[in-house]
């Protein structure tokens, strides 16, 4: 996708986006066959719900046919949340991530697997699990310290009201 038409695009839908309350994460148009595919990857701190996504495709997809934006050609759209695995390259995306197990990969080399307990402006407060019984220790990270983020899937994971409860 050309600079122009990306900017263009990112014009055109981020005022639909925000009147949502919701984040304009990623465009991205790409060939399938002889279509055109335009993503729009949304999110927002409490998460983005299905019923969110087909509204704001609505709208989208309304906006679109009133300009030219996409070209003549046929396209298909996709609105959807970023997915559990996306990687965290925004501030925002590890505040959301607080209360996650994440793994970071550092600069200094080395992977670094902990939970996000905190996020300020310089980094992250993280709780890296002990090793065979061991407790688990404090460690702090700054964000130019990060190559890479991502959250780590969890199965039995406890969510937020099992723990209150506990």
């Amino acid at each position: 996708m050309s600079t122009t038409q990306s900017e263009r695009l990112r014009g055109l839908l981020e005022p639909l986006v925000s009147a949502k309350q919701l984040d304009l994460e990623e465009i991205e148009v790409s060939r399938a066959g002889r279509r055109r595919v335009l993503r729009v990857i949304v999110d927002s701190d409490e998460g983005v719900e299905l019923d969110a996504c087909a509204e704001l495709s609505r709208a989208i997809s309304d906006t679109l046919d009133e300009t030219d934006a996409m070209g003549e050609g046929e396209y298909v759209l996709e609105v959807s949340s970023p997915g559990a695995d996306r990687p965290l390259t925004e501030h925002r995306h590890y505040v959301r991530a607080t209360g996650r197990l994440v793994k970071l990969q550092l600069h200094e080399g080395g992977d670094l697997v902990a939970r996000i307990l905190g996020v300020d402006d310089a980094g992250l407060d993280l709780e890296v699990p002990g090793l065979k019984g061991r407790k688990p220790t404090a460690r702090r990270v700054e964000f130019p310290e990060i190559a890479k983020g991502r959250v780590e899937i969890e199965f039995n994971r406890k969510d937020k009201k099992e723990e209150e409860e506990a």
